[in-house]
């Protein structure tokens, strides 16, 4: 607590549910800002939550509003309400499920766009892990129930609990992701080691993943690989992009220009490795970005006329979409238990079905 050991805060503080009363004793003398002074009455939460509470006006000094920085003072009486959010889990949900291969120990499924994978801030819910928990009649998980068991859960439970504070996510079953926006195939472990085996595939390159894109421009060569090491983006937090390699991971990306419109073409993308956003970053790194890729420069016109008929009948696709035009086509991998090669392919979403044809129509 603060000053402590000369004060013995508990003599001075009240707590009723989430709402903090204290009196700041004369003999005080550190006057800290309040946000500082306020953080260790509230060990479940950061100093960042404090201030947005502090913010919306749920710290009061002496019965007023303040701001983060007011420096606590003898004699304050100050009455703050920390709102905690309810902690993340993830319980079974009937939606929609396309399951392309099961047996005991895994599932392939086909994404559908907008599903976010697991349940995370901002995404509590309506996750593709709150319908595989239905799917396989699995139980509620959270971090309050650290025991679970792949059993109890119906999936494996390998990192599927937060690793750390900051990073609240439940993701039971997952061994590897797609972005929101991303369609296509995905493969899901039942239990632990079979979720352990597939990690090892993973990290030893010899899954084989091989994505569809709509971009901008017709790559030259039609063939070939972009290389460039992988990390947030220093100017745009919420971005990855090709960085240095000591601030990155190394990514290799291979592509083949399946059939090309000049303006437009129909991409493949095979993944020798796995970062965030891969395929969006290095497509926008060589000049092509992803049709309809708002985060990555997709979303506007890159290559021909921007003419204001032209500009409407892009603005037209990229309503239908709504998305970045990406497509997680082929998945191939061993199987965990028998050792069989696997290998699965989905079609192209009738989205970027219609889209290309549009383009073909009008591009050709």
């Amino acid at each position: 607590m603060p000053d402590a050991p000369a004060i013995d805060w508990t003599a001075h503080t009240k707590s009723d549910g989430d709402v903090v009363e204290i009196r700041v004793p004369d003999s005080f003398t550190a006057m800290p800002r309040i946000d500082k002074f306020l953080t260790p009455f509230f060990p479940d939460a950061s100093r960042t939550k404090i201030q947005r509470s502090i913010k919306k006006g749920h710290a009061k000094v002496n019965g007023a509003d303040v701001k983060k920085s007011y420096p606590v003072e003898p004699g304050d009486r100050i009455v703050c309400r920390v709102i905690e959010k309810p902690p993340m889990e993830a319980v079974p949900q009937d939606l929609p499920l396309a399951v392309v291969y099961e047996d005991e120990d895994l599932l392939v499924v086909n994404k559908s766009a907008g599903r976010v994978v697991h349940p995370a801030p901002g995404h509590r819910d309506g996750t593709l892990v709150n319908a595989l928990l239905h799917h396989v009649q699995g139980e509620r998980m959270s971090k309050d129930t650290p025991e679970m068991s792949d059993t109890d859960v119906g999936l494996s439970v390998v990192n599927a609990l937060p690793s750390r504070p900051d990073h609240p996510v439940i993701r039971p079953g997952i061994v590897h992701r797609l972005d929101k926006g991303t369609t296509g195939l995905l493969v899901v472990a039942k239990h632990d080691v079979a979720h352990r085996h597939l990690a090892k595939q993973f990290k030893a390159h010899t899954i084989d993943r091989q994505y569809v894109a709509l971009v901008w421009g017709t790559p030259d060569p039609p063939e070939g690989t972009i290389t460039g090491a992988i990390g947030r983006d220093p100017h745009h937090r919420t971005r990855m992009a090709v960085v240095d390699a000591e601030q990155g991971k190394p990514a290799t990306t291979h592509y083949a220009v399946e059939e090309g419109l000049g303006d437009v073409s129909r991409v493949s993308f095979t993944l020798e490795t796995g970062r965030t956003h891969q395929i969006r970053v290095h497509a926008a790194e060589a000049g092509h970005p992803v049709l309809a890729d708002d985060t990555y420069g997709g979303a506007h016109i890159r290559y021909g006329r921007q003419g204001g008929k032209r500009r409407t009948f892009f603005d037209r696709l990229f309503d239908t979409l709504g998305r970045p035009a990406l497509h997680a086509a082929h998945l191939g991998f061993t199987h965990p238990t028998t050792e069989e090669r696997l290998s699965f392919d989905a079609p192209l979403p009738n989205d970027m079905q219609a889209v290309w044809a549009r383009l073909c129509e009008v591009l050709v």
